[in-house]
């Protein structure tokens, strides 16, 4: 069977169990997402085996240490899943909530209620633990989804998502809820980008460049997410220790994610007192610094900034740094480069953080926190299945609720249409 071919089958039997997935018992998606949590914890060393050789893979590539990272599966990732299964399982089931409800002038009695979207296809890149997030959210939702992870991750998906699909079915969830594509073949994520008959909404998660081509090839609808060029303004009435802590945070915790800093704007007048604290600071963790004309003059550990530093999601232990004149000058930038996904201001002044909350534009915008609480799991939505960074549909985290849909349903007593 070719790649088409396949997909189609896999396509149809999601289709065939999306009818059954939008009316089911909560208890029983609970039961489900429970099973499979302990059947992670059952299956680590098998979960481990496979993510070892994509890890011997990944270096015989040469991948850097950050996306090693994000490709790393250990003992206390594989607990957190687990951990991030039951929450899903612990909330509210939004399928079947009523949104508001009216009566007409002619009494027809009208309600909005939450249901499915559907199928969902996800295109991802890297990180396995996307492969259970995402099963997650779906059957909590009341999705099917067909999963397309990146091949650096190809061992791991196949364990992760064989161990939770077989806990699901034995469950009472249907064949065809959960599906992962199981090559690596590039024409498969092409295939997918274009299954209208059978796919509601595609979703990819990964760097620019998947985003970009998904985005151009999908005749499927698209939610984009994750690109994350994420900027920190460090205001001339910053608590400069703060600033400090909060951008080791943001830049160094893990910085190979979407929601981790890539450029620091700071105030000129606490640029000469902040810049040689924070190069001593960042340069001992082994943070590479790129600096614009000023912040070179003020520092000697910094490369010099091109234009394209200013629009890159480095995903790495790599800072740009430029200098500005005013809060004004910080927003413009932003306006400029931003990817819309996380911004941040550090200031004690409580007029420019609101100004700062109402002028950016962004799915997350924080005063005096770390661009890295942009996250499914600390927004308390258990899990993510990605942040949108457009503005139709869902924005930012996306958790049970934003892979929903609404569905009118209208009693009514005879009436007939004059």
């Amino acid at each position: 069977m070719d790649i088409k071919q396949h997909l189609i089958e896999k396509g149809k039997l999601a289709k065939k169990a999306s009818r059954k997935m939008s009316t089911l018992d909560t208890n029983i998606k609970n039961n489900a997402l429970k099973a499979m949590a302990e059947a992670l914890i059952i299956n680590k060393n098998l979960i481990l085996e496979a993510n070892a050789k994509d890890i011997e893979n990944g270096k015989q590539k040469g991948c850097s240490q950050a996306l090693l990272d994000r490709l790393l599966l250990n003992d206390n990732r594989i607990i957190e899943m687990a951990n991030g299964l039951r929450m899903v399982s612990s909330l509210k089931d939004p399928i079947g909530e009523v949104v508001k409800m009216w009566k007409t002038e002619n009494n027809l009695q009208i309600g909005q209620i939450k249901v499915p979207l559907g199928v969902i296809g996800m295109i991802y890149e890297a990180r396995p633990n996307v492969t259970v997030d995402a099963a997650a959210l779906c059957i909590k939702s009341g999705n099917c989804a067909i999963l397309r992870g990146g091949s650096e991750a190809i061992n791991s998906n196949i364990a992760l998502a064989n161990i939770i699909t077989k806990a699901a079915i034995e469950n009472g969830l249907p064949e065809g809820c959960i599906q992962l594509l199981e090559t690596t073949d590039r024409q498969a994520a092409n295939v997918l980008m274009q299954l209208n008959e059978y796919i509601d909404v595609l979703i990819p998660r990964g760097g620019a460049g998947l985003i970009k081509a998904v985005v151009k090839n999908a005749t499927v609808p698209v939610i984009e997410t994750g690109t994350g060029n994420c900027h920190m303004f460090i205001d001339e009435n910053a608590d400069l220790k703060m600033a400090e802590e909060i951008i080791v945070n943001a830049k160094t915790q893990r910085p190979a994610v979407c929601n981790a800093l890539e450029t620091l704007l700071i105030h000129k007048n606490v640029a000469l007192e902040f810049l040689p604290k924070l190069e001593s600071r960042l340069t001992s963790i082994g943070v590479e610094l790129r600096g614009c004309p000023f912040t070179q003059n003020v520092i000697s550990n910094v490369k010099p900034a091109t234009e394209d530093d200013w629009s890159t999601e480095y995903l790495d232990l790599i800072l740009a740094i430029k200098v500005v004149d005013s809060l004004t000058e910080a927003i413009d930038h932003i306006f400029k480069y931003s990817t819309k996904h996380s911004e941040a201001i550090i200031t004690n002044s409580y007029s420019n953080a609101q100004r700062f909350l109402k002028e950016v534009d962004a799915a997350a915008v924080y005063v005096n926190a770390s661009t890295r609480f942009t996250d499914g799991s600390q927004f308390g939505f258990g899990a993510e299945i990605g942040i949108s960074t457009q503005k139709l549909h869902a924005r930012g985290p996306m958790g049970l609720t934003e892979l929903t849909t609404i569905k009118s349903i209208i009693y009514g007593e005879g009436q007939i249409r004059e």
